[in-house]
């Protein structure tokens, strides 16, 4: 790893350790804000979070730190990385007025809440006025941060450098391709398991999973698994990296491949070049490099026989009722096939079908072709017209990702991008032998080489190319389904 040598970048370095305080206790308030505080805490929360905002607003856009930034000039792919994300955070905070940072986490924090209380209840008309809200400050912030083409391409490329509609449309030009392989694929699977009415012992499942993360590689000196109700993964810094997961009481591999999705979201912070540690660079560079990490390991990875050969005897030794089923059954029930209402439940196969579906009416949404308050009918048709089932109620539809509580619109292609990338490694990094062969630690060795120690060094784009030869190219994913599905 290069190291920073030039005087006026070790400067920035040092000045910048001010933001990365702010971050991490931003991002330790949001994951208590999604854990333990108190739900009438909302208010406060949303007042403490807006004015660490502004603190870090205000260190971006401060003239001196701006001149800094302009005017450095970088000696190695470090520096100019270092660079580069500096330039795009000084963008950002120029651009967003004080008054509108401070009403978007105001208005977040509010919706959480209601969205919690929504989903509860399966009433979306609770959660209408505040999503009605946030629409709006997402189409204003598109407005200030500026666009070209469409509004959406401004919220697309704050999860992603450098994506717009464009290449989403591009990116979702295989849909029908997938559409097809959905339909065969779920022909050979029967359309429920007996597996997934079977209860189990929460307090044994979770010893399972913190057993397994440990056996793929979580550091659980700088880790640990707690409990939410939408699973996620925050990092505060290199040594205090959080997973979550929701216990539903049966049907245990919803938090097993759960726990083992966020696990490839952790390693990637965990991963990255402890040289890179307080600077502008440390974290993973996109949603999108992010979410291959996670796909990789939760689908190419876990739903494999590979997976359940190595991990069986100790799935029985938690879960007793597994001694009636098989490696066969049990990798028949990891993999199978059928509509799925929920996203995060959705087999790999149907899963980018359920990313498109938010990603047109995000799109809709933002240039305003859609109304809120249409949302649960327009939803509930497309999930129609894609996946072949219709939402009964709200909280198995509209109202399931927490993602627009948190206005993050835009994040959703991210997904379709990292389960795209995921195939795309496995196939150009030569990986099928090694996770044949259940040698987890050579499979996180070459992710940690070609992905994570790089943290934000390289844009999105030529880190895909820089670890696989090409950028991302769809057609590796619709191999990876027709071989693992249908053949």
């Amino acid at each position: 790893m290069e190291q920073i040598v030039t005087p006026e970048i070790k400067e920035l370095v040092k000045r910048y350790r001010d933001i990365w305080t702010l971050d991490y206790a931003l991002s330790l308030l949001g994951w208590d804000m999604e854990t333990y505080m108190p739900a009438n805490s909302f208010r406060e929360r949303g007042e403490v979070r807006g004015n660490i905002r502004t603190q870090v607003q205000r260190i971006y856009t401060h003239p001196e730190f701006v001149s800094l930034v302009e005017n450095a000039k970088t000696q190695n792919d470090v520096e100019k990385g270092i660079i580069r994300v500096l330039k795009r955070w000084i963008k950002y905070y120029t651009k967003l007025p004080k008054r509108f940072i401070e009403e978007e986490e105001r208005t977040t924090a509010k919706a959480f809440q209601v969205w919690k209380e929504a989903k509860e209840k399966s009433d979306f008309k609770m959660f209408q006025p505040v999503l009605e809200d946030i629409v709006a400050l997402e189409r204003e912030k598109a407005d200030y941060l500026g666009y070209e083409e469409h509004p959406y391409n401004a919220l697309l490329d704050l999860y992603e450098e450098g994506l717009t509609v464009k290449k989403c449309e591009k990116i979702f030009s295989v849909v029908p391709q997938i559409s097809n392989l959905f339909k065969k694929a779920k022909e050979r699977y029967p359309n429920k398991h007996p597996l997934e009415d079977e209860p189990y012992d929460m307090i044994f499942l979770r010893r399972l999973i913190e057993n397994i993360l440990t056996t793929l590689g979580f550091d659980f000196s700088r880790g640990r698994v707690d409990v939410s109700p939408h699973p996620f993964t925050v990092e505060m810094g290199l040594y205090d990296i959080r997973i979550t997961v929701r216990y539903e009481g049966k049907d245990f591999r919803r938090a097993l491949m759960a726990a083992v999705h966020e696990f490839g979201h952790a390693m990637y912070e965990m991963n990255v070049s402890k040289d890179l540690w307080t600077t502008p660079v440390q974290h993973g560079v996109s949603l999108g490099i992010h979410e291959s990490q996670s796909r990789f390991w939760e689908n190419v990875v876990g739903r494999t026989r590979y997976f359940v050969e190595r991990f069986h005897d100790r799935m029985v030794m938690a879960l007793p009722f597994l001694k009636d089923y098989d490696i066969d059954d049990l990798y028949r029930y990891l993999t199978l096939v059928r509509p799925e209402l929920i996203r995060v439940e959705a087999d790999e196969v149907q899963y980018a079908l359920h990313i498109y579906l938010r990603y047109e009416l995000e799109k809709k949404l933002i240039e305003g072709t859609l109304k809120v308050n249409e949302l649960p009918q327009v939803w509930n048709d497309l999930m129609d017209d894609l996946i072949g089932i219709r939402p009964p109620k709200d909280s198995l539809g509209v109202l399931q990702d927490i993602h627009w509580a948190h206005a993050s619109i835009g994040y959703f292609p991210t997904y379709a991008i990292g389960s795209m990338f995921a195939a795309q490694l496995y196939e150009k990094l030569d990986m099928k032998h090694l996770i044949e062969n259940k040698n987890y630690k050579e499979v996180m060795r070459n992710l940690r080489e070609n992905i994570h120690k790089w943290g934000s060094i390289y844009p999105p784009d030529e880190l895909m190319m820089r670890a696989s030869g090409e950028y991302l190219n769809p057609e590796y994913f619709i191999s990876y389904l027709r071989d693992k599905y249908l053949s």
